[in-house]
């Protein structure tokens, strides 16, 4: 062989195996985008909760792989000032926090303290949560079962840092992302779409605007005056009404409309019983 092929050759090996290692550790992007369950399921969006449908015929060919939902935060203004996040609704101070959803490391580990529940999203911006196994997203749907992932329900582990995959409820009302992340032991290979931004339900306020609270104030005045007035008037005919029969007549029992007559007895003495 010429020495300048057999260089070639030995130049083009680790190229070639350099090659079959990106092409091995890709990252599939699926084109599956989760989304929320139908809007006939009761409580599907709550203050701390919500229900996605489950990732059906998705993951046929990750038969061996974990399969992991990612929660991040998506772009929006909410938690207390100097906190970072909230645990009550509604917020008091509104602070921007870090679209977790652009952020993402898709090399996270489940377990990881910075991927945990618990430091989610004062300190991380997305954990992970609801691990499965292919299986569990069997391909067809089984008819008449209700496939749908709830998620924020366990509140046993919410502040517990040993359960970091903890779906423990959600902090605020969001808006939030999610995502399934498919990994072959520690490595990912396959991740969905992110859904559309999440908002969780939040109680709500009457509104106001300038003026508005001295306005309804009079007319609440003006309103009970009245109700006041027809009251009394109601009262007044009820009394006239009832006096009118033998509630306030003759009819009616006084204590002189009787008397009590007193006897005097006379006394019985006891006869001798006859003779026969």
């Amino acid at each position: 062989l010429h020495p300048h092929s057999v260089i070639s050759t030995g130049t083009m090996r680790p190229l070639l195996l350099l090659l079959l290692l990106a092409t091995a550790h890709g990252l599939d992007t699926l084109s599956y985008t989760p989304v929320l369950a139908g809007a006939e399921l009761g409580g599907r969006v709550t203050g701390s909760t919500f229900v996605l449908e489950q990732p059906r015929c998705v993951f046929q060919h990750y038969n061996t792989a974990d399969i992991w939902l990612v929660v991040a935060t998506a772009a929006g203004e909410w938690g207390d000032r100097g906190m970072g996040v909230y645990r009550s609704s509604p917020p008091s101070w509104p602070t921007p926090i870090p679209a977790g959803s652009a952020s993402f490391n898709d090399s996270a580990q489940p377990g990881m303290p910075e991927w945990s529940f618990q430091r989610f999203p004062a300190n991380t911006s997305a954990y992970l949560t609801l691990g499965a196994m292919q299986y569990h997203y069997s391909c067809p749907k089984p008819d008449g079962e209700l496939t749908v992932l709830r998620v924020g329900t366990e509140t046993s582990c919410a502040g517990d840092t040993s359960v970091p995959n903890c779906n423990g409820p959600l902090p605020g009302p969001g808006p939030y992302r999610v995502k399934f992340l498919v990994l072959n032991g520690s490595e990912p290979i396959a991740t969905t779409k992110w859904s559309e931004p999440i908002t969780l339900r939040t109680a709500q306020h009457p509104t106001s605007g300038p003026g508005m609270d001295g306005g309804h104030s009079g007319a609440i005045i003006t309103i009970t005056a009245i109700l006041s007035v027809l009251l009394a008037v109601l009262l007044a005919a009820l009394l006239a009404t009832l006096c009118g029969s033998e509630v306030c007549g003759a009819g009616s029992f006084r204590p002189d409309a009787t008397s009590i007559q007193r006897y005097n007895t006379h006394h019985v003495y006891d006869q001798p019983a006859a003779r026969l």
